[in-house]
């Protein structure tokens, strides 16, 4: 099977290196697997970091659950152990579409589909043509498999997107992921400070779990800041120093 060709709709951005796509996590480099703190979640980790020499059938596969249980960070550690393996990657959510074409022309691909409640309808579109190929590339012998991979905020039934892409989403295995609970999220913000090698002591950490937001989302969207903060004032990361920022958002 040839890449998935796209429906009617302004043109995909062309194939960029992974730091192009994943912009929005402040940092040049991308979490992977082994960087996700499971916490409850260790059945849909275990399966990924397996995939794809897991028993059972590849695809689809949909992730669902709140804001901050870490639906993005697996997706997008799937698209390096995906491109790592040779497989070509499409990567689409209410955004961007972005592809990546493998080297080898039978190589299999792997689709994922991040927020899915925020599809709009030329992005569901998209999304119930990849399911499309999915099924012709399964059906015709000897052509590479296109592998789905979803994620949304609710179980699939519930989407709020068109009918035949909501039956599809829901075709196959699903995992529901819960939130890290504080010790969990202290671990997570802990690992990511140190991957960007910052320094977090105890008494900040204890100010963020207490003082904002307790999804991992918005604390990772904090530490984000903060890091980029402590790097404009050449200070280390301390309290009086959060405090600064937050008041600068007030003026």
């Amino acid at each position: 099977m040839s890449s998935p060709s796209l429906p009617s709709m302004a043109p995909p951005n062309p194939p960029t290196p992974m730091r192009q796509l994943l912009l929005d996590l402040g940092t040049d480099t991308v979490p992977g697997l082994e960087a996700f703190v499971a916490g409850l979640n260790h059945e849909a980790l275990d399966w990924l970091s397996a995939w794809p020499a897991v028993s059972g059938p590849l695809s689809p596969v949909y992730l669902w659950g709140p804001d901050g249980c870490g639906k993005t960070h697996l997706l997008r550690a799937m698209v390096e152990r995906a491109l790592a393996m040779g497989f070509g990657v499409i990567w689409l959510n209410a955004q961007t579409c972005q592809m990546w074409e493998s080297s080898q022309a039978e190589a299999p691909t792997l689709a994922l589909i991040d927020d899915c409640e925020r599809l709009d309808a030329e992005a569901q579109h998209l999304a119930f043509k990849l399911f499309i190929e999915s099924a012709a590339a399964a059906s015709e012998a000897g052509a590479p498999p296109l592998f789905i991979i979803a994620a949304g905020a609710s179980p699939s039934v519930d989407l709020p997107v068109r009918d035949d892409l909501r039956t599809r989403l829901g075709w196959g295995l699903s995992f529901a992921l819960q939130p890290l609970d504080e010790a969990g999220a202290r671990l997570a913000l802990q690992q990511e400070a140190a991957r960007r090698g910052v320094s977090l002591n105890d008494d900040v950490l204890s100010y963020l779990l207490t003082h904002h937001e307790r999804d991992l989302g918005s604390l990772m969207r904090l530490l984000d800041r903060l890091d980029r903060f402590a790097l404009a004032e050449h200070r280390g990361v301390t309290i009086p120093l959060l405090k600064q920022m937050l008041a600068s958002d007030l003026t």
